[in-house]
């Protein structure tokens, strides 16, 4: 493997490790200042236990999260110093209003959250709670501000080979942000949902009493937490997926292997056997009109096949391979989507459990939520593979090619080295930060109460 193809496994490798830890920040930080507005609203002292039972999971998580993300900075020096170049007045914007407002304003206000439950007034403290919530969903607002960049360039001019900002507004006002940003959250409050159900399930099948009463009431909270955030993300993946049908059709024709132009309907493939190198499917389920609904609310409109839009990309672009991996593409949409709507079931069947007497007795539906803990990493993790995949070959859409990217003077053995390094290191970091969540989230919150 050459250094390009090393790279582009470095940064994926490190990226979702990082995204491992990054929805479960944005969506536990408000399900714990929720809780904690309780307390204050209430004098409920329940509510107080439970922001402090899962802010220990928050700040573990957080804290992990730090340091991956550090990790993701050095890349665009060391190993993508093309793209540096080409997007530096562009991307630096972003990440430098990040860095020194919402991770400045999340950092401060976690310390004070963390010291300050006995020398604040409740409202001072549940405002704090509320910053480290607010700091933590403005950081990924302004990291996606840049990616969004990157799907779908706008406010620049092209000056001397590189890309320059002519319009911070339309930088911020970027009609794919939106889409990008309330799918990150509500993919971080399913994730913040499922992690407390899954503790509260594990509590649950153990005890009995007053703490069998605490764990209930997380779980309650939990369930409906869950359903509001995966039925968000199904909503807001669906106007995602209309937007991208005329911003990147590329991308949509791949996500359903859609080789050749359909002009009047498209069928939605649920199961194909892709074959690239004759670019075709030799098999293949579908449903008749399936995507046209999908995409125009219609029973027609046509999809443009990815041997035309390749056809199209050599004629603007000159010669190349325009038509991103299909395989990973297709079928990483089909995990995500799966794994979303069995979320969704589970969600559900969480918010009706007390009310029916069959699950509300059951101990299979509360030993199902266990593993089921990992779906929602599932889900984010294939999503954010198809969003990077689909894009290719375009690391910035339709202005820099991936291969243009990277470092011109780094060599194969170099980046071997720090993938090695890199992969073994962050691996064990996220092994240890589940490990110490797992311990953090299944620990006696009564022995915890004596201790204060």
């Amino acid at each position: 493997m050459n250094a390009l193809d090393l790279s582009r496994w470095q940064f994926a490798i490190t990226t979702i490790y990082h995204f491992f830890l990054v929805p479960l920040t944005l969506g536990l930080s408000i399900l714990v200042a929720i809780f904690e507005s309780r307390y204050v609203a209430t004098g409920n002292e329940t509510y107080r236990r439970l922001a402090k039972f899962w802010g220990k999971v928050f700040l573990i998580n957080f804290a992990a999260g730090v340091v991956t993300g550090i990790v993701q900075e050095f890349h665009f020096g060391m190993n993508w110093s093309g793209y540096a170049r080409f997007m530096g007045d562009i991307f630096g914007a972003p990440l430098a209003i990040e860095a020194l407002l919402a991770f400045y304003l999340e950092s401060t206000f976690i310390g004070l959250w963390v010291f300050g439950w006995d020398k604040l007034s409740k409202k001072m403290h549940l405002a704090a709670a509320w910053l480290v919530a607010i700091g933590s969903n403005i950081s990924a607002l302004w990291i996606l501000t840049a990616n969004s960049f990157m799907q779908n360039p706008v406010g620049y001019a092209i000056e001397n080979g590189r890309a320059v900002m002519t319009s911070f507004l339309a930088l911020i006002t970027n009609p794919n942000l939106p889409y990008q940003f309330l799918h990150v959250l509500a993919a971080g409050i399913t994730t913040a949902g499922f992690l407390v159900l899954g503790f509260s399930a594990w509590h649950l099948l153990r005890k009995t009493g007053t703490e069998a009463e605490f764990f209930q009431k997380a779980f309650r909270w939990a369930a409906v937490y869950a359903l509001i955030g995966v039925v968000a993300v199904i909503f807001v993946g669906d106007a995602h997926g209309k937007f991208l049908g005329q911003t990147q059709p590329m991308k949509i024709a791949a996500t359903e292997a859609i080789w050749n132009t359909e002009p009047d309907s498209a069928n939605l493939v649920l199961v194909a056997d892709i074959n690239k190198d004759k670019n075709e499917n030799s098999f293949e389920i579908e449903i008749p009109h399936g995507l046209s609904l999908l995409l125009y609310s219609s029973w027609t409109g046509g999809v443009q096949g990815m041997n035309q839009l390749q056809a199209q990309a050599v004629t603007q672009y000159g010669p190349g391979d325009y038509i991103p991996n299909v395989f990973i593409t297709f079928w990483s949409f089909r995990i995500m989507v799966g794994v979303g709507f069995l979320m969704a079931l589970l969600a559900l069947l969480a918010v009706i459990r007390p009310r029916v007497k069959l699950l509300n007795k059951s101990q299979l539906f509360l030993k199902i939520l266990l593993p089921a803990m990992v779906l929602p990493y599932l889900a984010s993790t294939f999503g954010w593979i198809l969003t990077e995949s689909a894009r290719q070959p375009w690391i910035v859409y339709g202005l820099q090619k991936v291969q243009d990217a990277v470092s011109p003077n780094v060599t194969a053995g170099n980046v071997l080295f720090s993938l090695i390094l890199f992969t073994v290191l962050l691996g064990a970091l996220v092994a240890v930060t589940g490990w110490l969540m797992v311990k953090s989230g299944t620990s006696d919150p009564q022995a915890e109460k004596a201790a204060e």
